[in-house]
């Protein structure tokens, strides 16, 4: 059992007093006391010191406060070709004047509903940093898209994050989509202060039934970026969620990703693709709970890393005792471009059902040397030819973002990396 310090870096915000959410509170300060801040013996944190990155990164922690935005800065940081709804955010903090409004979806403060269940999906003992947010996070925004609810474009929601050294970004979301609902999330964080940060972000999604959830969160956010994202999802009979996350940039990022299939007919789908150089560390860990019979899940990670860059993938199925005829699918591949970049890969099977369909794999290697002669014997450089090749190793994640202004940004965003960095 660990308990708070005079080392532990987060005690003064720990310390601070809250008027919302006491219970909630009380209960993640003393998950967050018994667990303490993660170390390499930890089974989870094993291969991510990310305690050791806060305190050498990051100084005298305090929450940070939003900072004004105008419409200009909103416009300007949305994509070429976005149609849909935008949420803008202010270091974590819910900007409702610069939000668009969104006809029959409620959007709102979680500290004006009346009956909230914050933390009845992402539990704080399953991890520190979620503790930790549920512990000290200011506010959040609740969504709500009512029953038989299609929106019909997605929803960005657009971090802007500008913060002192020091400073704890603690974003909050909860999501609730009724039955026979349909809403597809994108997630961005624009960074626009040269500071090192802390960003430690909390999101809950429960689905009703026959409910289809997209999420997709790009993490592109320059090298000074220290990230732990918590995502946990519960859907319910013949309903659906994606989940596909794309890691470009940042000093340290941690993405938790968990899925509760609690239905019949259900289908589970997670996503990843992480391109790494210089020294930016990406762990992507995954869970999915198979509790019912006749779900389907299916996983694909794929990471490209080049100089000192490190990357890890740790990604747990679990299918209970009553899960018959689960089928589950997980996959992990990586490419290494130096000697010096790391992967370290883990795909995990716990079965407790006979009747099921389960695989799971990882490979780790170089670019293919014949594929690349061939390509040059045909008159393409070097270089040329090995964008390309990494560029259709990366296809097979890419394909699966349904919207296209979406899809057509981050293949930009891919095809300019591999091109120029790689």
């Amino acid at each position: 059992m660990s308990t708070l310090t005079s080392q532990d870096p987060f005690e003064g915000i720990l310390a601070k007093p809250f008027s919302t959410f006491d219970s909630q509170r009380k209960l993640a300060l003393e998950s967050y006391q018994k667990q303490g801040l993660p170390s390499l013996k930890s089974e989870e944190y094993k291969f991510t010191a990310i305690s050791k990155k806060i305190s050498q990164s990051i100084s005298n922690i305090e929450l940070a406060k939003p900072y004004p935005l105008s419409k200009e800065d909103v416009s300007k940081s949305v994509f070429k070709g976005f149609e849909g709804y935008v949420l803008v955010f202010s270091n974590g903090i819910y900007q409702d004047e610069l939000s668009d409004k969104i006809k029959g979806v409620s959007v709102d403060l979680i500290s004006k509903q009346e009956n909230t269940e914050i933390g009845s999906i992402a539990k704080v003992e399953k991890d520190p940093f979620c503790a930790l947010n549920t512990a000290t996070f200011q506010d959040g925004i609740f969504i709500h898209v009512p029953d038989k609810m299609i929106v019909d474009q997605p929803i960005l929601l657009l971090n802007f994050v500008k913060a002192n050294d020091g400073q704890v970004i603690q974003p909050r979301i909860w999501v609730e989509a009724g039955d026979f609902a349909e809403v597809t999330f994108i997630e961005r964080f624009i960074n626009s202060g040269p500071e090192n940060y802390f960003c430690n972000e909390v999101t809950e999604i429960k689905g009703g039934k026959n409910t289809h959830i997209r999420f997709y969160l790009l993490q592109n956010e320059g090298d000074n970026a220290i990230h732990v994202t918590n995502t946990e999802t519960d859907i319910k009979e013949d309903s659906s969620f994606t989940a596909l996350t794309i890691s470009l940039s940042g000093e340290m990022l941690r993405n938790n990703l968990s899925l509760n299939i609690l239905g019949s007919n259900s289908e589970g789908n997670m996503y990843g693709l992480y391109l790494l150089d210089g020294t930016t560390h990406v762990d992507n860990h995954t869970n999915v709970d198979h509790t019912v019979p006749h779900a389907e899940s299916n996983e694909l990670y794929k990471g490209v890393l080049k100089d000192k860059s490190r990357g890890v993938f740790n990604g747990k199925i679990f299918v209970r005792q009553d899960a018959q005829k689960t089928n589950a699918f997980q996959q992990n591949n990586n490419i290494l471009l130096s000697d010096d970049a790391i992967i370290n890969t883990k795909p995990q099977l716990e079965i407790w059902a006979d009747d099921v369909k389960c695989s799971h794999g990882c490979t780790t290697g170089q670019l293919d040397e014949e594929a690349l002669f061939y390509l040059q014997a045909r008159g393409i450089g070097k270089a040329q030819a090995k964008a390309l090749l990494l560029y259709a190793f990366t296809g097979e994640v890419l394909e699966h973002i349904k919207d296209e202004s979406f899809k057509s940004y981050c293949i930009d965003l891919v095809q300019e990396k591999l091109g120029t960095n790689f």
